[in-house]
């Protein structure tokens, strides 16, 4: 019949393919398609039922879509069977072009499989082509694209990429599909394939613009939370750029960092920190590292002072492009350096008087001592080496102490606590004060230098004049010991009020007859040191006649004058000896003065 009707039999398939193949592009989502998949096979090719079997992520196929039977689309939907058992049926099937069909002479070998499946018992078929209730016909659709090497796909080569199964049941005929029936089978599973691809792609697709909205709706959210920290931060924050001629220059600030350096935020973008930076953290600025960096330093105001701050670096990197900019932290520890200041004074200075105490003497001879004997320096000096040596100490000092203390320099302008003692005045301790002999033979391309001095024996060397009433033009570090005379009778009869006033006013007279550089220390009761370098004997005797004047005169407290006296001993740091020993040594020498000036008012009397 289906021969003798073949003309009409194809018109109308084909009318009725056209119209399930238009279904299928105007479905939208995947489900959707799967569902007009299976319609489509009842509706136009005149199978009772349909169902769709989609390949999942793992292999395995499921049950996505029935059509023709409620009851067998409770019972099998969502149900899942192996990739294994599926290749099985679809190798032992008869191939019918792309199609595979199992007789149900040969498919009761598969009852125990796990693919799921709806049948239903029927009698033996009556003729050749008859279908049977067990009979089952298979359309594999497949998506054009280059095999797979994933467990259970085809062999990379094949071309082909299997998408799912359509399996049909119950021509309406009652027969086997002719050629024009499997033909038709063939191009709907491969158009349907093209809808399940398209389907597929336009899910994936909307998942990523549905991603892709959301990472962008994070990414501002995540802008606008860094704007809102950056800019309301409490304290300083600022953008440089990193890498090209610009590197370092300031791209953005807070409101934060422009209130601590007092500059509008336009102005810092013409700068970056290195113009900021007090000259001497340059270089604690440029040791930092870029990432994870972080300096304590000291950036400079609008008004020329300068701030104490903590500054830590981080970089903000670009996946694709590296580093694009360096993000840092500026907080304000002007307060806590201060406190740390005021510790340490407090730690290395006398509470009453504001001098360095016994601890901070000890420290500042500590560092002007080593253990070599002056014996060595001396030794030098004899063999053709201490002319340089006199010749610096000479001229490094000799003048300066004529214009210190000759012309009494406390009022001199220009002098301050810490000035140096270049060009007329001594270093601190702990500055030479004067030039190595040894750098003069350089400059005039000797190049010898004797074994533990030169380039590999920076320390300068302390030596002592050679004593008695001759000044043999020795220049060293003079250690004046002073004991104030009468002091614990005004204590007594007065109160330690008094006392304290009169110690003020004794420290203040004595640092203020001193060079700028010389150190005034109290050791302790009424016992001060003085520390001053580049002296001979001669000028450390006139210093103490100075210094003992200094503090004679009446000291005035609440309306009494009182006064007090002072004896000098006077002793000399010498490399070799240890500190205790230089200060017993000006001590001994304190009370031997003491002694004879006690004999010599004794005999006036």
């Amino acid at each position: 019949m289906e021969t003798e009707s073949e003309p009409y039999v194809r018109l109308s398939t084909l009318r009725q393919l056209h119209q399930v193949v238009a279904d299928l592009n105007t479905a939208r989502s995947l489900a959707d398609t799967l569902q007009t998949v299976a319609d489509g096979v009842v509706a136009g090719l005149n199978y009772e039922l349909a169902c769709v079997n989609l390949v999942r992520p793992d292999g395995d196929l499921v049950v996505a879509a029935f059509a023709g039977s409620s009851a067998a689309e409770a019972l099998i939907t969502g149900r899942v069977g192996s990739r294994a058992s599926w290749d099985r049926r679809l190798s032992m099937a008869t191939a019918w072009g792309d199609l595979r069909f199992i007789p149900h002479t040969e498919g009761w070998v598969l009852m125990e499989d796990d693919v799921p499946q709806w049948h239903t018992d029927g009698p033996a078929p009556r003729f050749e082509d008859e279908w049977h209730p067990h009979d089952r016909l298979y359309a594999p659709m497949y998506s054009p694209r280059l095999g797979s090497a994933r467990p259970g796909g085809p062999p990379p080569g094949s071309g082909r990429e299997l998408l799912g199964v359509i399996s049909v049941d119950r021509p309406r005929n009652g027969r086997h599909p002719g050629p024009w029936g499997q033909e038709a089978l063939q191009m709907y599973a491969s158009q349907s394939a093209i809808a399940i691809s398209n389907a597929r792609l336009r899910s994936n697709m909307q998942r990523a613009l549905v991603r892709l909205e959301r990472e962008q709706q994070a990414l501002r959210a995540s802008e606008e939370s860094f704007r809102q920290a950056f800019e309301y931060a409490p304290s300083g924050m600022a953008i440089a750029e990193m890498g090209g001629d610009q590197h370092g220059r300031l791209l953005r600030t807070n409101d934060a960092l422009c209130r601590l350096l007092g500059r509008p935020a336009a102005a810092m973008r013409r700068y970056s920190f290195a113009d900021l930076v007090h000259p001497e953290d340059i270089g604690t600025l440029l040791r930092t590292s870029a990432e994870g960096g972080r300096a304590e330093l000291r950036l400079g105001r609008r008004d020329g002072t300068y701030v104490w701050v903590s500054l830590r670096n981080s970089v903000v990197a670009d996946a694709a492009d590296g580093p694009r900019f360096l993000l840092t932290h500026v907080e304000d520890i002007e307060e806590r350096k201060r406190h740390e200041l005021q510790l340490a004074h407090r730690a290395s200075h006398d509470a009453l008087t504001g001098l360095p105490n016994s601890a901070e003497l000890r420290s500042r001879l500590s560092a002007r001592l080593c253990e070599r004997p002056a014996a060595y320096v001396s030794a030098d000096q004899a063999a053709g080496y201490g002319g340089g040596y006199e010749s610096g100490r000479d001229g490094g000092y000799e003048t300066g102490y004529e214009t210190g203390y000759d012309q009494g320099n406390a009022d001199q302008p220009g002098h301050s606590a810490h000035a140096g003692y270049d060009s007329g005045g001594s270093g601190g301790p702990g500055h030479s004060g004067y030039e190595s002999p040894y750098e003069h033979e350089h400059e005039h391309g000797f190049g010898f230098e004797p074994a533990g001095v030169g380039p590999y024996d920076h320390h300068v060397h302390m030596v002592a004049p050679s004593g008695g009433d001759i000044d043999d033009g020795t220049k060293g570090l003079a250690v004046l010991f002073c004991d104030l005379d009468g002091f614990k009778s005004i204590n007594d009869r007065f109160g330690h009020h008094t006392g304290d006033a009169v110690l003020i006013e004794v420290a203040r007279r004595l640092t203020t007859g001193v060079r700028d550089g010389d150190t005034v220390a109290r050791l302790g009761g009424d016992e001060f040191v003085v520390l001053a370098d580049g002296l001979g004997a001669a000028d450390a005797a006139d210093l103490a006649v100075r210094l003992r004047n200094a503090i004679i005169p009446p000291i005035r407290v609440d309306g009494r004058a009182v006064r007090v006296g002072a004896s000098f001993g006077i002793g000399w740091a010498e490399c070799g000896m240890t500190v205790e020993e230089v200060l017993n040594s000006a001590d001994q020498r304190m009370y031997v003065e003491k002694r004879s000036r006690a004999k010599v008012h004794r005999r006036a009397g």
